[in-house]
């Protein structure tokens, strides 16, 4: 079977043909030339405005890089037409297998695209045989195409995020879609400031926006205003890692600092020591020696066992059904946390306490709390 018997099966084009394929090496390497023509009698398409035009003149002829084959490079060759077209003057025409000023054809960008989700942008170039910078194009077009095409209807349920993408605390903003079936990302800004995701929602749109039923974050502020006020008929679901997250920096700094207590006034200086992995885990996930130093540590008042105690007192929270004893248990907590006067769990209590006023009205309305 002949390549251009292959082309045609896998690659057709309406209104052009394969006209001859030619096989010669440049510069030691074997490559693959494959010349094509428009059919005769048909008129170019219009790059402007995808009108059929009269012909005005015909360019050099271009090469457009096309899936290797067996590890050799493949161009598509073929002399563009310049159309007269009466609403955009002369225009070039456009081709269905390239893109404007790109050399890569449609095909070779989505095969080097699909490649580079597995690989790093350099192996891909390595492997195929190609450029960094043609992967790069290729990645650059599919996202482009996937954002021009992809369908943003019946979005219910999305979650808001950062990411540390950069040394020296710079963030990343992330939205993402969180419906049972189709989990994806949507949108990336720069910073995690409340103008960041208000920029989200504004080209969200109003309308999606307002058919929202579930909104998932942490605990950032600037993150809890905008949802409020952009989303206030969603259910804002409370990120239970990152509630865990805050609790777990508040016990490790509180079993540091005492440590250190320890260690200047010379009084059990060991008790803390290799305790941090026993205060931070779930019971459940403990190894032996870790249980067996926990139940040595609970025998002595530290704030640091105190501080582990709040911790595991406060995961009955997310057993709790009803909004109203949900909230009754919180406040009991949060006085709790209050009176240990402990001030990195003081601090977890009052930033708590800030996000049930957030949560509270939802609880009521929909009776219940999704953790």
């Amino acid at each position: 079977m002949q390549l251009k018997t292959i082309l045609n099966r896998v690659q057709k084009f309406k209104s052009f043909v394969y006209d001859s394929v030619e096989f010669y090496e440049s510069d030691g390497h074997s490559v693959l030339l494959v010349y094509m023509l428009a059919r005769a009698g048909s008129k170019a398409i219009c790059s402007g405005c995808n009108r059929r035009g009269p012909g005005y003149d015909t360019l050099e002829p271009r090469k457009f890089e096309f899936v290797p084959i067996w590890g050799i490079p493949v161009f598509f060759v073929y002399a563009l037409r310049r159309v007269d077209c009466k609403q955009c003057g002369v225009k070039v025409e456009a081709v269905p297998w390239a893109d404007g000023k790109h050399t890569l054809t449609y095909v070779y960008m989505q095969f080097l695209a699909r490649w580079a989700k597995r690989l790093s942008l350099q192996e891909v170039a390595v492997v195929f045989k190609t450029s960094w910078g043609k992967v790069f194009q290729s990645v650059e077009w599919a996202v482009k195409w996937g954002l021009a095409h992809r369908d943003l209807s019946n979005i219910r349920a999305i979650g808001v995020d950062e990411v540390l993408w950069h040394l020296g605390h710079i963030y990343l903003t992330v939205v993402y879609q969180i419906d049972d079936g189709c989990k994806r990302l949507l949108w990336v800004g720069k910073d995690r400031t409340m103008r960041t995701l208000l920029k989200f929602f504004q080209e969200f749109g109003a309308e999606r926006s307002a058919q929202l039923r579930y909104v998932c974050s942490d605990m950032w502020k600037p993150y809890l205003k905008v949802i409020a006020k952009k989303a206030s008929q969603a259910i804002h679901v409370l990120d239970r890692f990152h509630i865990v997250q805050h609790m777990n920096k508040a016990i490790d700094e509180v079993r540091a600092k005492e440590a250190r207590e320890l260690r200047t006034k010379g009084v059990h200086v060991d008790i803390l020591k290799h305790s941090r992995w026993c205060l931070l885990k779930r019971p459940e996930n403990l190894t032996d020696a870790q249980q067996t130093k926990l139940s040595d540590l609970v025998r002595y008042n530290l704030k640091a066992v105190r501080s582990y105690l709040l911790k595991e007192d406060f995961q009955a929270f997310w057993n709790y059904v009803y909004p109203y004893w949900a909230g009754k248990f919180l406040d009991s907590w949060c006085r709790k946390a209050m009176r240990s006067r402990i001030e990195p769990m003081k601090k977890v209590a009052r930033m708590l306490r800030w996000v049930q006023t957030e949560v509270r009205v939802t609880f009521r309305r929909r009776g219940t709390i999704i953790s």
